[in-house]
């Protein structure tokens, strides 16, 4: 065969094919410091969900096939958005102990990826707890500054294109529409309920220890009450906090009581929302005072402070009066100097 013809055989020959696409994306990576799951779960708002097996030195590798889009990966603690599409292979790496900080990824579309973390990062900056004690114009400005810094970090990611930023800026407008309504929420909370005012009080509601218990009997003491369910995954996440406060707190001039809404709208019957908490309680070994309003989201009580979403913090001075409707959290670091502030 000549030369030539072989050359242009080849040509021909070879030069023509092309690969199929394959119908997955190939994810790797390695998780430093992971915890005791050893797996990752991906999943998206359409009900994809897959788990992923980290070997003993954290690495994982995996195929996915999936449809082009935003999906998230938890690893048990903590949560990390990642873009995927079929044909794509991606990789990250991360620490959990520094879980945005570190997280890096690297292949395919890795700059969609790395933007979405540095997009959250600018957020936290930003969108600190404290913000949502600030007043409303302090509140706007900071959001005027997050829009500057936001429309800044996007100048620096050239490669990327205007529809993929046309979706990353439809999620800030909606992230920023929820993050201001919830503060105005709060602050009409904050107004509604002044400091210092005469709290709504209960009566009578059961006690996991026995008999019933009143708000009246905790007069002369500092209350701090929880509002939760048994179904709450956010009001389970505080319970190891609580139980922690309750116990350094415990010789203090201050009460810990946690009151179940807990009712039929979930369980199907009062009898079984009932069982429900009683179970947990035991279960769960709660400590401070176990109360069930029996009523549920009707009691008086959570109607009278327009609970509209739990796990809500109240606290109420040993006069009976307000302290803060909206309490931190137990995980919160404000709500020690909150307390140490009042001299509890």
């Amino acid at each position: 065969m000549k030369p030539v013809f072989a050359l242009l055989l080849s040509v021909l020959v070879f030069g023509s094919c092309t690969e199929t696409p394959k119908n997955y994306v190939t994810l790797s990576g390695e998780i430093t410091n992971f915890n005791e799951f050893k797996k990752i779960t991906i999943s998206n708002r359409d009900g994809y969900k897959k788990e992923i097996k980290l070997s003993e030195d954290g690495t994982f590798s995996d195929t996915l096939n999936v449809k082009e889009g935003l999906y998230q990966f938890f690893d048990g603690n903590e949560v990390g958005r990642i873009y995927l599409k079929n044909d794509n292979t991606i990789s990250f790496t991360l620490d959990t102990k520094a879980f945005d900080e570190t997280l890096k990824f690297e292949g395919d579309n890795a700059d969609q990826n790395n933007f979405l973390i540095a997009n959250s990062l600018l957020q936290e900056r930003y969108l600190s707890e404290d913000l949502l004690d600030s007043s409303e114009a302090e509140f706007l400005k900071t959001f005027d500054k997050l829009e500057v810094a936001y429309d800044s970090l996007k100048n620096t990611y050239k490669t990327l294109n205007a529809a993929y930023f046309l979706e990353q800026d439809n999620d800030f407008i909606s992230m920023q529409k929820a993050y201001k309504a919830y503060f105005m929420g709060k602050l009409e909370m904050r107004n509604f309920f002044a400091k210092g005012t005469v709290s709504p009080t209960f009566s009578n509601y059961e006690n996991f220890s026995g008999g019933t218990t009143s708000l009246s009997d905790f007069k002369g003491k500092y209350t701090y009450i929880d509002i939760w369910a048994t179904w709450c995954g956010p009001c389970k996440v505080e319970i190891p906090y609580l139980k922690k406060l309750e116990s350094k707190y415990h010789d203090r001039n201050i009460e810990f009581v946690s009151i179940s809404v807990d009712d039929d709208r979930r369980s199907g019957t009062m009898e079984k929302a009932h069982a429900d908490w009683k179970k947990m309680v035991a279960e769960k070994e709660l400590t401070g005072v176990q109360l069930f309003t029996g009523t549920g989201w009707n009691a008086d009580f959570i109607q009278d402070y327009k609970v509209s979403g739990i796990p809500r913090f109240i606290l109420i001075d040993p006069n009976g009066n307000i302290v803060d409707a909206d309490a931190p959290r137990p995980s919160s670091k404000k709500l020690i100097t909150l307390f140490e502030e009042l001299g509890i």
